[in-house]
């Protein structure tokens, strides 16, 4: 069998400009998923700032800095990154509201108009690029 399998193959009378918004539509999610993990960098980048901060602050007490000291560890040590929040909630309310609504809608509109089947538009464009019967060109893996 060339092409792709079945769960990559457009059903039945699904029209190009179906496949194409759907191919965008995964797009636009991909990049939402590199946002969300740039969000947990942010997040796991300030939580290590403000353990080092800690160590710091206890380096200039050592040092016999105990005024700048107190003063940054009551000013800076454990504050909010954001009014209220530290960015554990930050990452939470991203996950329930935004992400948690467009993973549920690229999913919905899938269902929708495609039967679920994820990444038809690459799945053709894989196909249309390849070279069949070429080492290294196998339309699904086992192929060869």
């Amino acid at each position: 069998m060339t092409g792709p399998d079945a769960d990559h193959r457009r059903p039945d009378g699904v029209s190009d400009a179906t496949v194409e918004a759907l191919g965008r539509l995964s797009e636009a999610l991909e990049a939402i998923e590199i946002a969300r993990g740039h969000l947990y960098t942010f997040h796991r980048l300030s939580g290590t700032a403000d353990l080092t901060l800690g160590d710091a602050v206890a380096k200039l007490r050592h040092a016999g800095h105990t005024e700048l000291a107190d003063r940054i560890e009551r000013e800076l040590v454990g504050r909010n990154v954001l009014d209220g929040r530290w960015t554990f909630q930050v990452v939470e309310e991203y996950d329930d509201g935004y992400y948690a609504a467009f993973r549920e809608l690229e999913r919905a509109a899938r269902d929708e108009l495609v039967g679920g089947r994820r990444h038809l538009y690459e799945a053709e464009m894989k196909e249309d690029r390849r070279t069949d019967g070429e080492d290294g060109h196998d339309a699904t893996p086992g192929d060869a």
